[in-house]
């Protein structure tokens, strides 16, 4: 496999849309935001045909511009998407990348006075601009969110947010099962945080003046920071910790507001926006770091509980770890659009 860019069949376009819902942003990130489309191979060819949309969205500390990163005998997700359809492999679909980056890394994709209004940016201003700019088929029936980590999160709690936009969806070891995903990284956090009097505010300064990632629990305490900023900030936009950042006791307070985000249990309260979903597609590593398998399969019996029929679920527990599992991606993508199709 060649090392560098191949060729589309099909087109990526690269827009920059101006939000005005992220304008004036807690954290002062920009309000100009790139988006990319691409569209399947024949578009051009076919100007009366319209096409079912598939959303991609980012794990934690992903940005848009890295879905062109390429690693060693693999080829990027739109590269890959590409030749799915160029390929007879999948019917075509108009694919469409969305940046959702903040200062602290990430959105997790809600609306926060911590981070800003990215939900509402992602469903009243990014589908609005696709669907006035290219030949989509309109309502959820073909529409669909993917994503993989924070971003398998998204795309889990989206159509249960927004029914009448999203009607399927593909999480690839989503955020799940709080008490087995981050409760374990608390207690890593508090430690980490001796070393700035217990004091993340001290850390975040740090943080922020050296090069990233060279201290030990870098990733984890920028992990807490931004997640406490979407889940738990208070109205001023300061984010709160959901343990005490000396002991690493947990804030039963604060922590009941991040798991009112555990997609596990958001199902009886959405539970009838599941059961209209055609089609949803569920996978994780069985040695996920982060045990996002065991969320995975307690989503998809959550699933079953509330009768989302069988037929409609693709579940999978595949070996594999939280990275490297991007070929999963064109897997869950041709399997979304035979049924965006139908």
């Amino acid at each position: 496999m060649l090392p560098w860019s191949a060729s589309l069949a099909g087109r990526l376009d690269e827009h920059v849309i101006t939000s005005a819902l992220l304008r004036d942003n807690p954290l002062g990130d920009p309000d100009q935001r790139p988006l990319w489309v691409c569209v399947p191979p024949g578009y051009d060819d076919e100007p009366d045909r319209r096409y079912p949309t598939v959303y991609v969205i980012q794990g934690y500390t992903g940005h848009l511009t890295m879905w062109r990163n390429r690693t060693p005998f693999r080829q990027p997700f739109p590269e890959t998407a590409d030749a799915l359809f160029a390929g007879g492999g999948a019917p075509p679909a108009v694919v469409v990348y969305v940046d959702a980056w903040t200062a602290y890394g990430g959105s997790q994709f809600v609306d926060s006075p911590g981070t800003g209004r990215y939900h509402s940016y992602l469903c009243e201003e990014v589908v609005p601009f696709v669907d006035d700019r290219y030949r989509t088929l309109p309502g959820p029936a073909h529409r669909a969110i993917m994503g993989k980590s924070s971003g398998g999160f998204g795309a889990m709690i989206t159509p249960m947010l927004r029914p009448d936009l999203f009607g399927a969806l593909a999480t690839h070891a989503g955020d799940a099962l709080y008490e087995h995903c981050y409760i374990p990284e608390f207690g890593k956090a508090a430690r980490y945080l001796r070393d700035h009097d217990g004091d993340i505010g001290a850390w975040w300064d740090d943080f922020r003046s050296r090069v990233a990632f060279t201290a030990k629990g870098d990733d984890t305490l920028l992990m807490m920071l931004g997640v406490a900023a979407c889940f738990s900030a208070r109205a001023d936009g300061t984010p709160e910790l959901p343990f005490d950042p000396v002991t690493g006791a947990l804030r039963e307070r604060v922590w009941q507001r991040w798991l009112d985000w555990d997609p596990v249990r958001m199902v009886d309260r959405y539970a009838e926006a599941l059961r209209s979903l055609r089609a949803v597609w569920i996978d994780a590593g069985t040695r996920d770091e982060f045990s996002l398998d065991l969320g995975a399969r307690a989503f998809r019996a959550e699933l079953a509980r509330i009768g989302v029929p069988d037929e409609r679920v693709c579940f999978e527990l595949f070996d594999g770890t939280h990275g490297g599992i991007d070929y999963r991606y064109p897997l869950a993508l041709g399997w979304l659009c035979e049924r965006l199709s139908a």
